[in-house]
């Protein structure tokens, strides 16, 4: 006891720094952290933040990108008024969008994501056979996660050659199957779209999403599942009752990046598949964006529609953190 009060009133020995040995060794730890953080901070800034920056200043401007950059036009919200507002037909007097694309475009985004609780649904229910014991489950889950690990050019290229109406392997199947007037799945735009969503089911649903399904039932302690048989609780009350409740946190986590990757989603094999065809029925907002900008050379407008998608994905998001917990929670 005495040699620790004695321990305690040395005093601390200065640094040649001046100041003291903790504090020098305070400031090599965060010489350290800010050297292993600073790449990443590098990258963030470059390719993240100074993007950004540059699309929303964009967006105030017309500009070609062909042109010098001294030679874009300010124009204020004009890009942003062109975009959202509306005018009155001067012959009917009816309210009318500026730019009706961008309405229905948005429509196709928002079709396009009534796949995500369809997919999250099957996620559930794959992962729910695939935490079963059972011979070969590692071969099972393996083969589930292959197509989301594929190239997305390859699945495109593979799923537009099963759509083909002549001689795909879809129309063969229905017509083995005895049905002659079989559609053309991508040329047809009352079909383009559900194609679409059929592909993207296939690819997704042992991907991420049943990873994530799988690793939170593993993380459901079994004595839940032994309580609630001893209480007599046939499959579906423990799935309802135990599975679901503490799987909330995982549905909500795959609820939020679903509904961003949906606003971000399909653009390589829609570019592939239908290169927004036919008749814009598979033009999304994120593949306007590209064709507005790459295509029609329409720089500030095409920023304006990305900051426009940026502000939904926002709001959405942040609705899903105040209201989307609780939905996930009281679902069942």
């Amino acid at each position: 006891m005495h040699d620790d009060q004695v321990r305690k009133e040395q005093p601390t020995i200065p640094s040649m720094a001046g100041g003291t040995r903790p504090r020098s060794k305070a400031l090599r730890q965060w010489a350290a952290a800010y050297g292993f953080l600073l790449p990443n901070l590098v990258g963030f800034l470059v390719f993240t933040l100074v993007p950004v920056i540059a699309a929303m200043l964009l967006s105030f401007v017309r500009w070609d990108a062909i042109s010098p950059w001294r030679q874009a036009q300010w124009v204020g919200l004009s890009n942003y008024v062109e975009i959202l507002g509306f005018h009155r037909d001067p012959t009917t007097g009816a309210l009318l969008p500026n730019d009706d694309r961008f309405w229905y475009y948005l429509y196709n985004t928002v079709y396009l994501m009534l796949g995500i609780p369809i997919g999250m649904a099957l996620s559930l229910v794959t992962a729910l056979l695939l935490n079963r014991p059972m011979r070969g489950v590692v071969l099972f889950r393996t083969v589930f996660f292959i197509p989301t690990v594929c190239s997305a050019v390859a699945v495109a290229v593979l799923w537009r050659w099963i759509y083909q109406p002549d001689y795909g392997l879809l129309n063969e199947a229905l017509r083995l199957a005895g049905i002659e007037n079989t559609p053309n799945w991508l040329g047809d735009p009352a079909w383009a779209k559900p194609a679409l969503i059929l592909m993207g089911l296939w690819v997704g649903v042992g991907g991420y999403n049943c990873v994530l399904y799988l690793a939170g039932l593993q993380n459901i302690p079994e004595e839940m599942y032994e309580a609630a048989r001893l209480d007599g609780a046939g499959w579906w009350a423990r799935l309802r009752h135990v599975t679901w409740p503490l799987l909330a946190p995982t549905t909500f986590f795959i609820l939020v990046t679903s509904i961003i990757s949906g606003f971000q989603g399909f653009f390589v094999s829609i570019h592939i598949m239908t290169a927004g065809g036919p008749a814009g029925s598979t033009t999304t907002l994120l593949y306007h964006i590209y064709q507005t900008a790459f295509v029609y050379h329409e720089m500030g407008r095409a920023s304006a529609l990305a900051m426009i998608l940026f502000a939904i994905v926002l709001v959405l998001t942040l609705l899903n953190w105040r209201y989307g917990r609780e939905a996930a929670q009281v679902m069942f």
